[in-house]
């Protein structure tokens, strides 16, 4: 081949790519058809052997992977460019399949149409954006993601519809609203949140599409149909939808509503238990001596104390002493009090951190107790072993009165130096700023382990009050605004 046969080709492959990504914006940015557009990314799609289906935008990923299963590992890496898989080049005519299907998989994702949702195209767009997100994590390699995906952020999932002659979308083939076992179920499924400042932009597109979709469900009738209701992937989105409406429903839809709220909770709980499990109860207590016991004898101290008995003639060293490790710990638990403020902005906060909370209330040795506030205080501690029945009491809205959460919760401090304070919130408050943290620097003079949290989510987008933020920071107690996994963090450290 020629040098100008090559650049031709290299421009033909060029004009190709243009036809499907102009294409692509044009659908994004305007639901109607442009027939040339069309006509001209059919042939494209054709004289690569693609099918049809890949430009139909009803048709769900799971549904053309159930088709064409040769298109499966195809979108697995569709983000990663070929010289980190196989080591070689793109070949002649690749990009252009590339760019079919990843046009294919951004207009299922990001084009949701307006209307009404049905819960079968909700569970389709969810499976959908799991795509998407392992699509995206493929290109960080073994070992690199973002870390907050099924095991990192339970928190997020993502929702859809595509606008048809009815209003919206895309219904799958599948009407059980599970995947057939290439696709990504929720947004649980993988990793996204806790990389780069991208990453977490990108989580909060997608869950603000989620909110949108779930948010134009006729709810209160898809919940009322146990088929339908079904076929619904519990999601933060949803449970916040769920835990708004829960005083309108009753019947059928409040059990099934209940359901779902209780599958996300456990869902959630799997994954934040796998990162406390190692977290021990209480430390060492000093004034207790060893237990002599061979199982709590120290080797290497002993050893090292009698190094001075070490004879060199007859090669041996005479112990006199033996030394034992402490075992006894603290009897008196560790006292951890959370307040959480449940106005609607904090909800992703709320659900994490009740149950976060019960998950600490398992451990032995832990004293938790659980405050939720808006313009009142609310004692959950009662309930905290089950996050369930916390949620199902909270009344999500309302504004932001921190005074009196803080006379709710300070009375429960027995022994400063034995406690921590988990205050989750925005610290936007109303004229009422200075009396809140006047409280909180009394409880941290009092040797109270104070930690403000801004949000704990996968995205760490939550505003802080910046009069608050900056307030703290003098204080020694900078925001944790990000990952529930810092949080988990600090309370590991308190409590080791």
């Amino acid at each position: 081949m020629s040098e100008n046969s090559h650049d031709t080709v290299t421009s033909a492959e060029r004009n190709r790519r243009q036809v499907l990504y102009w294409r692509l914006l044009a659908r994004l940015f305007d639901g109607d058809e442009q027939p040339a557009l069309e006509t001209a990314s059919a042939a494209v799609v054709d004289d690569l052997g693609l099918p049809a289906a890949l430009l139909d935008p009803s048709v769900s990923i799971d549904t053309l992977v159930q088709r064409f299963p040769e298109l499966a590992d195809d979108f697995q890496t569709l983000m990663t460019p070929p010289e980190h898989t196989t080591g070689q080049p793109e070949r002649a005519g690749e990009s252009v399949r590339r760019a079919a299907l990843v046009s294919k998989l951004l207009l299922n994702v990001f084009a949701t149409g307006t209307g009404e949702v049905t819960a079968t195209q909700l569970a389709a767009w969810q499976r959908d954006a799991g795509w998407f997100r392992q699509a995206l994590d493929d290109t960080r390699g073994p070992g690199t993601g973002s870390g907050a995906g099924s095991e990192d952020d339970p928190a997020h999932g993502t929702g859809q519809g595509n606008e048809d002659e009815h209003g919206s979308g895309r219904e799958s083939e599948h009407g059980d609203g599970r995947a057939n076992g290439h696709g990504r179920s929720g947004g649980r499924e993988s990793g996204l949140g806790g990389g780069t400042e991208s990453d977490r932009e990108l989580v909060g597109v997608l869950a603000g599409l989620e909110a949108d979709l779930v948010g134009r469900m006729r709810l209160r009738e898809v919940l009322a149909d146990p088929a339908l209701a079904r076929q619904l992937t519990p999601s933060m989105s949803l449970v916040e939808q769920l835990l708004r409406d829960k005083s309108n429903l009753s019947g059928v839809a409040l059990a099934n509503a209940k359901a779902l709220i209780r599958r996300f909770v456990d869902e959630v709980a799997e994954v934040l238990r796998t990162q406390v499990e190692k977290t021990s109860a209480g430390v060492i207590d000093r004034s207790v001596p060893p237990k002599r016991v061979f199982r709590n004898l120290d080797v290497k101290r002993t050893i090292w104390k009698n190094l001075v008995n070490w004879n060199p003639e007859d090669q041996r060293l005479y112990v006199d002493r033996l030394y034992y490790r402490r075992t006894a710990r603290r009897t008196t638990p560790a006292r951890l009090i959370v307040v959480v403020d449940q106005s609607g902005s904090m909800v992703d906060s709320m659900v994490n951190c009740t149950i976060l909370a019960s998950i600490f209330a398992g451990l032995p040795k832990v004293d938790v107790h659980l405050i939720a506030y808006d313009t009142r205080a609310l004692d959950l501690t009662p309930w905290v072993h089950d996050p369930f029945e916390v949620l199902l009491r909270t009344k999500l809205g309302g504004g932001n009165d921190g005074p009196v959460a803080m006379a709710m919760a300070m009375p429960k401090i027995a022994d400063p130096r034995n406690t921590v304070m988990v205050w989750i919130s925005d610290f936007y408050e109303f004229d009422r700023s200075q009396p809140l943290f006047d409280g909180i620097q009394a409880v941290h003079r009092s040797g109270v382990r104070f930690i403000p949290v801004g949000s704990v989510n996968s995205g760490g987008q939550q505003s802080v009050n910046p009069w608050f933020r900056q307030k703290f920071k003098d204080l020694g107690t900078p925001v944790i605004s990000g990952h529930i996994r810092k949080l988990v963090l600090e309370l590991k450290t308190f409590l080791a």
